[in-house]
C-alpha cells in the first residue's frame, strides 16, 4: 500500500499490523478479483490521503460507498465529477443553503471539504456492486472504529457530524469534554424531515471552530 502521508501511517500503523486488519486485506483481495467492488481500491483510503491528522477540524462519518458504477471514490456521500447527485447529497446541498445561505453546487464531488479540513469517513470502506452493506460484516467497523477513537485522542475540538442511527452509535468513541458531538436524522429521503432539515449542523461546528481558534470551514463548493 502506498504511504498516506499527513500523520497517519504513524498512527495507523498498529491496526495495519493487527490479524484484524489481515483478515479484512485477505477477504477483499478475493472480492476484488472475483466481483466489482466500489470504490476502485488505489481509491479506498483518499479520507486520509486529502486530509491530514492535524488539519483535521471535522469528521463527517457515512455508512458505506454508494455502490453503483463511477460513484464512490473514498470519500463518504461523495461522488466522482459528472456524477448525478445521490438524493442524500441533494439533502446535504439544500440543508447548508437553508443553514448558511450558500448557493447548491452542480457538482457532487467533496474533494474541496476534504482538503479543508473535513474527514469524509465511511464506517465500512468498501461495498459489492449493486449490493448496500454487503461488506458490512467484513471487519470494517473494527478499523474505523478504532480510527474514529484515534482522532478523538490524538485531536483537539474537533467536530463530528453523525448523522443517522448507524452514525450515531459512535458517540462513545469520542471524548465530549473535548470535542463537539453533532447528532441528527440521516438526510436520505427517508429520514431527512425527522431531523436532518433544520439541524443547522454546518453553522454550529464553524461558530465552535471559532469559539476555540479554528478557521472557520469554508462549506461553499462553488469555489
Amino acid at each position: 500500500m502506498q504511504p498516506l502521508g499527513g500523520g497517519w501511517d504513524e498512527l495507523l500503523a498498529p491496526l495495519f499490523a493487527d490479524e484484524h486488519y489481515t483478515k479484512i486485506r485477505n477477504f477483499l483481495k478475493t472480492e476484488y478479483a472475483t466481483r466489482t467492488i466500489y470504490p476502485d481500491m488505489y481509491d479506498l483510503y483518499n479520507c486520509f490521503r486529502l486530509t491530514p491528522l492535524k488539519d483535521i477540524k471535522c469528521v463527517i462519518l457515512g455508512q458505506d460507498p454508494y455502490h453503483e458504477p463511477g460513484q464512490a471514490h473514498g470519500l463518504c456521500f461523495s461522488v466522482k465529477p459528472g456524477v448525478p447527485l445521490p438524493p442524500s447529497l441533494q439533502n446535504i446541498y439544500q440543508e447548508i443553503h437553508n443553514d448558511l445561505g450558500i448557493t447548491e453546487p452542480n457538482s457532487g464531488d467533496l474533494t474541496k471539504w476534504a482538503k479543508r479540513g473535513v474527514l469524509l469517513l465511511n464506517t465500512t470502506l468498501t461495498v459489492r456492486a449493486h449490493q448496500a452493506n454487503s461488506h458490512a460484516n467484513c471487519g470494517w467497523a473494527w478499523f474505523t472504529d478504532h480510527v474514529i477513537k484515534l482522532i478523538s485522542d490524538h485531536t483537539q475540538h474537533t467536530v463530528f457530524l453523525l448523522w443517522g442511527g448507524n452514525a450515531r452509535g459512535k458517540v462513545p468513541l469520542i471524548d465530549a469534554s473535548k470535542h463537539l458531538i453533532l447528532q441528527c436524522a440521516h438526510p436520505s429521503p427517508l429520514s431527512v424531515y425527522r431531523g436532518f432539515y433544520g439541524c443547522k449542523h454546518f453553522s454550529q461546528a464553524n461558530a465552535y471552530l471559532t469559539q476555540h481558534g479554528k478557521t472557520p470551514i469554508d462549506w461553499d463548493l462553488n469555489h
